[in-house]
């Protein structure tokens, strides 16, 4: 008599007796295999090396093969960074015009009297660029002809998480893709050892604002697409060792058997996940032995540990994330993100941001120089720059946020040096439309277009629509670029 069929055990299709005969069978296999060519067993080799891209041909010729975002977390001032404005200074403390502030958007400053904050800071011009920076940032200002300041961006978001998710992925709704998931979507990663987007959080004394992991989020993209965050001090990624009493050619075995019963379920059901878990399971065994030579400074001359202002290796700082970056851009990585947790100066701007200047301003300069006397700025887009600004009326000792008008600098990676784009008005309140306005699904669609992807076509069909990082917006600022 034929027993009852159960569909549970069906699905499953993996009982402890096939599971042992399969074992058997499956060891002296991949064994064999192994002989014959190791990579047979890497999930990221037999596709070709690291993660391979959607786009292939890229839509454009690439100008830049990577990107390093600097993220200053917070919303730094513009008024006391990159966007000199004299009449502000003379208007400290007097009631501001309410002609620019009528039925805008404030944050903390509804209903109270609006009174002219004048940047507490001088400036000057620096290179042959004659480029405006803030007594603040003067390493910064030493590479003012690598620059391109942005001082027209504005965003839609006032508040600082979705901002930051707006900066990120272009939109505030959760489960959004991040641009750096994007990226790797389109371009690929040429590591196998590491993952193409990892990213470092670090926090000053002061100004401090949290920082969610949905910011490096996959959302509807696979998961191997999600940025994966390496710790700022210690080790850089948690368990990535051997168990104690674990061999590596013990843990090699592991690895292989849940990666064969890993196919097993991968015949048996259409999910692009158990791929995505195939691959991490391979890369994390990589990076049990990529992952400490990252972080093993001790080859780096002293005189670049010097440059960047680097104490100790491997100290938690934003300049040792900073020679990270560089050591990750040289390995391969797509998408490298640094964020600095420094920036939401409501009060004591004038205590308060000098310091969050002093935590960066060395290191983001020796990033840049130090990508350049390799010979990969050219190839690698840099980014600096925070979620929004800051208010050019005061709040008590502080500023306020501040959506109509904030500054950025690029560098590498295609964009013009030593120029500076975009205008705001005399008060620095708002952004000028003078044909060099630029907002945040603007920035999106000119880093893609430097990495060779066109905004426009690259898409995911989701939920019946496709949807692409810039939504239905975002154009290329071919002004910026070489």
């Amino acid at each position: 008599m034929l027993q009852d069929f159960n569909r549970k055990e069906f699905q499953l299709g993996i009982n402890r007796r096939s599971f042992l005969t399969r074992s058997a069978y499956g060891l002296g296999g991949l064994a064999l295999a192994t002989l014959f060519n190791p990579k047979l067993l890497n999930a990221a080799s037999a596709a070709g090396g690291g993660i391979p891209g959607a786009i292939q041909p890229l839509h454009f010729a690439p100008k830049a093969k990577r990107v390093i975002h600097l993220c200053m977390a917070g919303g730094p001032s513009h008024l006391e960074s990159f966007d000199w404005k004299p009449k502000l200074k003379e208007l400290d403390q007097q009631p501001f015009p309410a002609s620019l502030t009528q039925g805008q958007q404030l944050a903390q400053l509804q209903n109270t009297p609006l009174k002219a904050r004048g940047p507490f800071v001088t400036f000057a011009k620096h290179g042959q660029s004659g480029q405006e920076i803030s007594s603040l940032f003067p390493h910064i200002a030493s590479i003012a002809d690598e620059l391109c300041i942005v001082r027209s961006m504005h965003t839609e978001q006032i508040n600082h998480d979705p901002a930051h998710a707006f900066m990120n992925s272009g939109s505030i709704i959760k489960g959004r893709p991040s641009m750096g998931a994007w990226l790797l979507y389109g371009l690929g990663a040429d590591t196998e050892n590491l993952p193409g987007f990892v990213v470092f959080t670090t926090q000053g004394k002061a100004g401090q604002q949290p920082v969610s992991s949905r910011q490096w989020s996959a959302g509807y993209l696979p998961g191997k697409y999600q940025g994966i965050q390496f710790q700022s001090k210690g080790d850089a990624v948690h368990y990535v060792g051997n168990p104690e009493g674990v061999c590596q050619s013990t843990q090699r075995q592991v690895v292989e058997e849940v990666n064969r019963l890993n196919g097993l379920l991968a015949d048996e059901k259409l999910d692009p996940e158990i791929q995505t878990r195939i691959a991490q399971y391979e890369l994390a065994f990589r990076m049990q032995s990529s992952v400490p030579e990252l972080s093993d400074f001790s080859r780096e001359p002293k005189s670049i540990l010097e440059q960047y202002g680097i104490q100790r290796a491997g100290d938690g700082s934003f300049a040792s994330n900073c020679l990270m970056a560089r050591r990750l851009a040289e390995r391969g990585v797509r998408f490298i993100q640094l964020y600095h947790r420094a920036w939401d100066h409501h009060s004591d701007i004038e205590k308060n941001m000098p310091q969050a200047a002093r935590d960066v301003d060395q290191a983001s300069a020796a990033l840049v120089r130090d990508l350049k006397q390799r010979g990969l700025l050219e190839d690698t887009l840099v980014i600096w720059g925070g979620e929004f600004g800051r208010t050019p009326m005061g709040q008590g000792s502080g500023r306020d946020h501040h959506i109509q008008a904030f500054s950025l600098w690029l560098a590498g990676g295609g964009v013009k040096p030593g120029i500076t784009w975009g205008h705001t008005d005399e008060l620095g309140y708002r952004f000028l439309e003078d044909g060099q306005d630029m907002d945040v699904h603007d920035l999106h669609a000119t880093m893609l277009k430097l990495c060779g992807l066109d905004h426009q076509r690259l898409t995911v069909r989701y939920q019946g629509r496709d949807f692409r990082l810039t939504d239905v917006h975002g154009r290329v600022i071919d002004g910026i670029c070489t």
